[in-house]
């Protein structure tokens, strides 16, 4: 099944949120997802709970003493697989640089460790460009890209897709990416030119579904859970499952 990267090179654009909410719902559909954290601030690590008090038992022990994937597997508490992050994960990108070998190694892991033969994989991606972020490139068949409906988000949104068709060549294919536009609010004019300004530039890579501005998405975090657990009727729960539906219909999860 897909190996996914969640990434925008911008912070605050619903990338954990738009992970959680995707994971859960693939669990409840029987899908089995493994998340993988990359961001060293370790947010989706500490909403499910799996939160580590020392590096060695994070990603970070994958990449800086050969730990195998499968080792680092924990529970989350709110019912699927994830590979911790940990603040030390910050350090990778000065420890290692941006040699060849390390830009692969987190796709070599997944290959040799079999971990994709039958679930999803979802990657938390860093926002940053670097050691990271590009691993989960690397790794993944395909690019999730949320967008909250913002000029700024729009402008990191630009520069990923400079980056995808810089990387082309490197990984001699077009990576195919979808995008989603977050925390949209109708009542906004702002909200409607991001969306109409997206569709011009990326067409049919945009999502046709919209997930709205939403207080339960905004608390459910807090409260250590996805959104079908804290509210399962509300409208970010409903705008999630709309999202999952049309990715699985397009074939972007296969």
């Amino acid at each position: 099944m897909a190996k996914i990267a969640i990434f925008n090179q911008k912070g605050g654009v619903g990338k954990t949120t738009t992970t959680l909410n995707l994971a859960a719902l693939l669990a409840k559909r029987g899908k089995d997802p493994l998340v993988i954290d990359l961001d060293p601030q370790a947010h989706l690590t500490a909403v499910c709970g799996a939160v580590v008090a020392a590096s060695e038992r994070s990603l970070y022990e994958f990449y800086c003493n050969g730990a195998s994937l499968s080792g680092l597997i924990k529970f989350a508490n709110i019912g699927w697989k994830v590979i911790p992050a940990h603040l030390d994960l910050s350090k990778v990108d000065t420890r290692f640089g941006k040699g060849p070998n390390v830009l692969n190694r987190l796709n070599a892991g997944i290959v040799r460790e079999n971990l994709n033969t039958d679930r999803p994989i979802l990657m938390d991606a860093c926002p940053m460009l670097g050691v990271l972020s590009l691993n989960s490139i690397f790794a993944a068949d395909r690019v999730l890209v949320p967008i909250s409906a913002d000029y700024l988000a729009m402008k990191g949104a630009a520069q990923l897709e400079r980056t995808l068709r810089a990387l082309e060549h490197v990984l001699k294919k077009r990576m195919e990416r979808r995008y989603v536009i977050t925390r949209f609010d109708a009542r906004r004019k702002m909200s409607w030119d991001i969306d109409r300004k997206l569709r011009e530039s990326y067409g049919a890579d945009v999502c046709q579904t919209r997930v709205a501005e939403n207080v339960s998405l905004a608390e459910s975090p807090s409260r250590e859970c996805d959104i079908f657990k804290h509210a399962p009727a509300s409208r970010g729960a409903q705008d999630y499952q709309t999202l999952l539906d049309e990715l699985e219909t397009s074939g972007f999860l296969r």
